[in-house]
């Protein structure tokens, strides 16, 4: 990894801006110098990374016939963040969210979630973490046949103990919430693709997670129910405000859920931005080259195209400073009028012309 990705992907702050740069987010998730290494003999690969210093070379991994599927990773998931973690296949993605769920241990770094660190919990305290402050759907729906959607979505509750009447009243508010009212007695195979991916859905936030766990939930669906889904994901996530940690391959996916984006290749997480920051900014010729054929348009900002405002201006419309272009670019041209950039406080920080917007667009294009 370059100095330039190595500071972009490790140097984020306890602290960050909100989507509209208004607050600061506390960290939920933290993990630092993360590594998974396969081998035949899990303490060895502890004791190699120890010889190594913890930053063994891909020569020394290969000669030793170990095969690191995260490297030295580190990030910070923030409250009520949509945190995606994207790369091609083998780049260590799912991985990596399993070793942040402790569905995998880690060969060595540091993990914390609120203040604990994970990797010195007892497995007793592990499970219960998981089982009352982690949701987990992938995607495969993982559903249990036999099961009704009722009794699929009440099971993680059961096993906590929970008595019937308690988890389905909290199971029938679930059930309400992903848009399957009505539904709560048909089994599985009497729904739809996108209908068990939110039985799936909702039986992770029967628990009432803090911290929520998706492994490319809609990647199994056809493209208009997918859609649907990612509409449905961002309704629930502005009603609950989660801290997600989201993996998907798709950049498209990407940039329309992410609050920020890790990009991995290779084990490696290679640099951690907004959208706008890795379409902008790329760090490594690695991520220009992952992000070159994105629309302009999808990803850049109010704020990236504004010009300071003018006192007396006949405005057509208001934008926040982190709408996407493309969300506004319509509107704006057809009123022939410059937009105002309006912030939280209700300041016009900012407005944006036609030609601004007409030039991104013919560049996009």
């Amino acid at each position: 990894m370059s100095d330039t990705a190595a500071a972009s992907a490790s140097a984020t702050p306890a602290n960050a801006p909100s989507a509209d740069g208004d607050e600061e987010r506390s960290v939920k998730l933290s993990c630092r110098g993360l590594w998974k290494i396969f081998g035949d003999d899990t303490d060895d690969a502890r004791r190699f990374l120890e010889r190594h210093g913890g930053t063994p070379t891909t020569e020394a991994l290969d000669k030793a016939g170990l095969t690191p599927a995260v490297r030295n990773a580190s990030l910070d998931v923030h409250e009520g963040e949509i945190f995606v973690i994207m790369g091609l296949s083998g780049s260590g993605k799912s991985t990596i969210i399993r070793c942040l769920s402790q569905l995998l241990e880690p060969t060595a770094g540091e993990l914390v979630f609120e203040g604990q660190d994970l990797l010195a919990c007892s497995r007793k305290e592990l499970i219960d973490i998981r089982r009352h402050k982690m949701g987990m759907v992938f995607q495969h729906f993982a559903l249990l046949p036999y099961l009704t959607v009722l009794g699929n979505v009440t099971f993680p509750l059961e096993i906590q103990g929970v008595d019937r009447a308690t988890r389905e009243q909290r199971a029938m508010e679930v059930i309400e919430l992903v848009g399957l009212g009505g539904r709560e007695l048909d089994f599985p195979r009497a729904l739809s693709g996108g209908q068990q991916q939110r039985v799936g859905i909702a039986r992770s936030l029967a628990t009432e997670p803090e911290l929520w766990f998706l492994d490319e939930p809609f990647s199994a669906l056809d493209p208009l129910i997918r859609r649907e889904m990612q509409d449905e994901f961002l309704r629930l996530q502005r009603l609950l405000h989660k801290s997600i940690v989201f993996i998907t391959h798709d950049f498209d996916e990407a940039i329309r859920l992410a609050d920020r984006i890790a990009i991995m290749n290779h084990g490696e997480i290679v640099q951690v931005g907004t959208p706008e920051d890795l379409v902008v900014r790329p760090a490594t010729a690695y991520v220009e080259e992952f992000t070159r054929d994105v629309a302009r348009s999808k990803v850049l900002s109010a704020r990236s195209i504004m010009s300071p405002p003018a006192p007396g201006t006949d405005y057509g419309g208001e934008v926040k400073p982190a709408d996407r272009v493309s969300a506004f670019a319509a509107p704006l041209v057809a009123s022939g009028k410059p937009f105002a950039v309006v912030n939280r406080r209700g300041e016009t920080i900012g407005r944006i012309d036609r030609e601004a917007v007409v030039t991104l667009l013919a560049e996009s294009a």
